[in-house]
């Protein structure tokens, strides 16, 4: 159906098919074209709506990507819980291997993951926004206590503070390892403005989640000690 034919969704059901397509059209665009290229009226043309329709079912097309966003949270949580829960014992190396895999299987929310806190949270209706973070809140809460059961030593504390560093780095490092196309041209033909660090995001990432599991490992074990 193209635009052309857009006959607006009258019944629940309807309005329900129409709002899932427009979110299906934001997903398929951003992994064709990366998160900061989707627009509204590519979002509209792909579901094959009117583009004033899109409003009818989303304030925008960076709420529909906050949706996707929130949808990425609660996959990585449940996915990394899945797996934590089916290794066993886990080791440091273990764990970090498991965060990153599944932030490889999942390259458009890792594209978010740099695009949400740039400009989709500063640019959705707050009450979209309050929505993802309850989402996403729960998200990360319930991914430290999977870490916190498969590695006590991390205590809750720790294991909030790996997931922390997961997202920020992954957010970092994922666009720096996907430069635009043009961009990584350009790095081929002059090796000279390249990064000077080599990015390939899963052994790089995986590395230093590693670390940082490591680090806080003892940094827990110091703390118990001292209090005894």
């Amino acid at each position: 159906m193209t635009s052309r034919s857009f006959e607006r969704a009258r019944s629940a059901e309807n309005k329900r098919q129409r709002a899932s397509a427009l979110v299906e059209a934001a997903r398929s665009l951003a992994l064709e074209t990366g998160v900061a290229s989707v627009t509204l009226s590519a979002v509209a043309d792909r579901a094959g709506v009117h583009h004033s329709a899109v409003r009818r079912y989303f304030s925008s097309h960076k709420e529909v990507l906050l949706h996707l966003a929130a949808e990425g949270w609660t996959r990585w949580s449940n996915t990394v819980g899945d797996a934590l829960r089916a290794q066993a014992p886990v080791t440091p190396s273990m764990l970090a291997e498991v965060l990153v895999s599944r932030l490889d299987a999942d390259p458009l929310f890792c594209d978010l993951l740099t695009n949400v806190p740039v400009y989709l949270e500063h640019e959705v209706d707050l009450e979209h926004v309050v929505e993802f973070k309850r989402v996403s809140r729960a998200a990360v809460m319930a991914m430290a206590d999977s870490i916190e059961n498969a590695l006590p030593g991390l205590g809750p504390f720790g294991a909030l503070d790996i997931v922390t560093a997961a997202n920020a780095l992954a957010a970092t490092l994922w666009q720096v390892a996907h430069p635009p196309e043009a961009l990584a041209l350009a790095y081929s033909k002059d090796r000279t403005i390249a990064p000077v660090w080599a990015i390939d995001f899963v052994p790089t990432l995986t590395r230093l989640l590693t670390a940082t599991c490591v680090g806080l490992l003892a940094q827990a074990t110091h703390s118990k000690a001292e209090k005894r």
